[in-house]
C-alpha cells in the first residue's frame, strides 16, 4: 500500500499528461484556416506541423538534460538563474506569471466559452469562461492527489477523443477530399514565402507547452529519470496527434470551406457526422480545453512559488497550505487570468503571448551550451540526444520565428509601435526588470 507521502508526489504518467494537456489547446483547432489563406501547397501545410513537432522535440530533449541536472520546480526561472544570473531567471519567472500561464489560461477559458455556447446557446461565453476557471482553480487548491487524478482523467479523455475523431475522419467521411501531400513544383516557393514563416509562428504556439513538466520537477518522484521521459514522451504523442489531426481536417473538408476560418474542428465535424456533428465536436473540444486549463492552473503557480522562496519582496507567494499547495500563487494567477477574460479578446491575448515566451525559451536552450561550459563536472543523469545538433536545430527555427514576429506588424506610427507584439513583450520584460532592482534596493536598505 502506498504511503500518503507518495500519493502526493507526481509520477511519470501525470507529468507526461501535463505536457500533453499543455500542448493540446486552441492552437491546433484554429490556425489551419489562416495557414491555407497564404499557402496553397498541401505538402507545405503538412511540413509546417512536422517542423513544429521536430522543433518541440529538440526543445524537449534539451530541457530534459537541464531538468535532470537541476531537478527543482520552476522551469526556465530556475535554469536561467543558475546558468546566467538571478536577474535573468527572475525576468523569466515574471513573464511566466504574467504571460506564460495566466494569459493562455484566459485565452483557453474564452475559447471554451465560445465552444460551450454552441451547446448551451442561452449561456454567456464570458460566464462559461469564468466558471471553468473558478472550478479548476478550486480543484487544484484541494490537494496534489486530487489535482493529479483530475489531470490524468481529462488528459486520457483528450487523447481518446482526438484518436476517435481521426479514425472517424478516415472511415466515416462521406465525401473525402482528394489531394496529395507529396512535394510539387510550387512547394519551394511556398516554403520560402513570408506566409510560411508567419504560419510557423502560429504552429509554434500550438506546440507550446512541451516543457510543462519541467515546472513541477521538485514535486516529481525521481525527476532525474522521469522528467526527461515525460518531456520526450508527451511531445512525441502530441506531434503524432497533430499531424494526423490536420491531415483529417484537409481530408474531410474542401479548402474553400477552411480558408480564414477559426472553427476548423466544427467544419470538419459537420462534414464527417452531418449537421449534428458540429455540436458533438464542440463538446469534444470543450473537454480538451478543460484538460489544458487544468494543466496550466496546476503548473503555473509552481513558478511563482519558487520565485517567492528566493525573493523576500514576494515571499508570500511561497506560502503553502496544510496540503502543500501554493494557494497564494494560485490565487495570483487566477486573478490575472480573470482580468484578461474580462478585458481582452481571444485574439489579443494570443498575439501578446508569442514573442515573450519564445525569447526566454531561446535563452534556456542556448543555456544548455553555457551550462556544459560553466559546470563541466555537474552530474548529468540524462544527456541530450543528438547534442549539439538537436539544440542548434531548435535555436535556428526559433530565431527565425522571433524575427518574423518582430517584423510581423508595421511600425508606421506610434499606435503601430504599441500594438506590435514584440514591443508589448519587451515592455513586460522591462516592468519585471524594474521590479527586480527596486526589490534589491529595498532589501539592501533593510539590511
Amino acid at each position: 500500500m502506498l504511503s500518503k507521502g507518495l500519493l502526493t508526489r507526481i509520477g511519470v504518467v501525470t507529468s507526461t499528461s501535463f505536457v500533453v494537456a499543455n500542448m493540446i489547446g486552441g492552437g491546433v483547432f484554429g490556425s489551419l484556416g489562416y495557414q491555407l489563406a497564404g499557402i496553397s501547397d498541401m505538402f507545405s501545410i503538412m511540413l509546417l506541423w512536422v517542423i513544429g513537432g521536430i522543433m518541440a522535440l529538440c526543445g524537449a530533449l534539451s530541457y530534459g538534460e537541464l531538468g535532470a541536472a537541476m531537478p527543482r520546480s520552476g522551469g526556465e526561472y530556475h535554469y536561467l538563474s543558475k546558468i546566467y544570473h538571478p536577474a535573468v531567471g527572475f525576468l523569466s519567472g515574471w513573464v511566466s506569471a504574467t504571460v506564460g500561464f495566466a494569459a493562455p489560461v484566459a485565452a483557453i477559458c474564452m475559447l471554451f466559452g465560445g465552444y460551450a455556447k454552441s451547446i448551451f446557446p442561452v449561456l454567456s461565453p464570458v460566464l462559461l469562461a469564468i466558471s471553468v476557471l473558478v472550478l479548476i482553480t478550486i480543484v487544484h487548491c484541494s490537494g496534489t492527489y486530487l489535482g493529479s487524478r483530475f489531470q490524468n482523467i481529462f488528459t486520457m479523455l483528450e487523447i481518446l477523443l482526438i484518436v476517435v475523431f481521426v479514425f472517424s475522419g478516415f472511415f466515416l467521411t462521406p465525401e473525402p477530399q482528394v489531394f496529395s501531400v507529396m512535394p510539387s513544383s510550387s512547394s519551394i516557393v511556398n516554403i520560402l514565402s513570408p506566409s510560411f514563416a508567419i504560419s510557423l509562428v502560429f504552429v509554434s504556439y500550438a506546440y507550446s507547452g512541451w516543457n510543462a513538466s519541467a515546472y513541477v520537477a521538485g514535486e516529481m518522484t525521481n525527476p532525474q529519470k522521469k522528467l526527461p521521459r515525460s518531456l520526450i514522451t508527451g511531445t512525441l504523442i502530441v506531434t503524432v496527434l497533430y499531424v494526423f489531426l490536420n491531415y483529417v481536417f484537409l481530408y474531410t473538408s474542401p479548402v474553400s470551406e477552411l480558408v480564414n476560418q477559426k472553427e476548423i474542428g466544427f467544419i470538419s465535424a459537420n462534414n464527417i457526422f452531418g449537421s449534428f456533428g458540429g455540436r458533438i465536436m464542440s463538446a469534444m473540444i470543450s473537454i480538451l480545453l478543460i484538460s489544458s486549463v487544468s494543466s496550466m492552473v496546476f503548473v503555473g503557480p509552481r513558478v511563482t512559488q519558487v520565485m517567492g522562496e528566493d525573493f523576500p519582496a514576494i515571499k508570500f507567494l511561497s506560502i503553502k497550505n496544510m496540503k502543500g499547495i501554493p494557494v497564494y500563487a494560485i490565487i495570483l494567477q487566477f486573478t490575472i487570468s480573470l482580468f484578461f477574460i474580462l478585458t481582452s479578446t481571444f485574439a489579443t491575448v494570443i498575439t501578446y503571448i508569442g514573442f515573450t515566451l519564445n525569447l526566454f525559451t531561446f535563452l534556456t536552450v542556448l543555456g544548455l551550451f553555457v551550462h556544459r561550459y560553466r559546470f563541466k563536472d555537474a552530474d548529468r543523469p540524462y544527456k541530450t540526444f543528438g547534442y549539439p545538433v538537436t539544440p542548434i536545430i531548435f535555436l535556428i527555427i526559433l530565431l527565425w520565428i522571433l524575427v518574423r514576429i518582430l517584423l510581423m506588424a508595421p511600425l508606421n506610427s506610434f499606435a503601430d509601435f504599441v500594438k506590435n507584439p514584440a514591443i508589448a513583450g519587451f515592455i513586460t520584460v522591462l516592468s519585471g526588470f524594474i521590479f527586480y532592482y527596486l526589490s534589491k534596493i529595498k532589501l539592501k536598505k533593510e539590511n
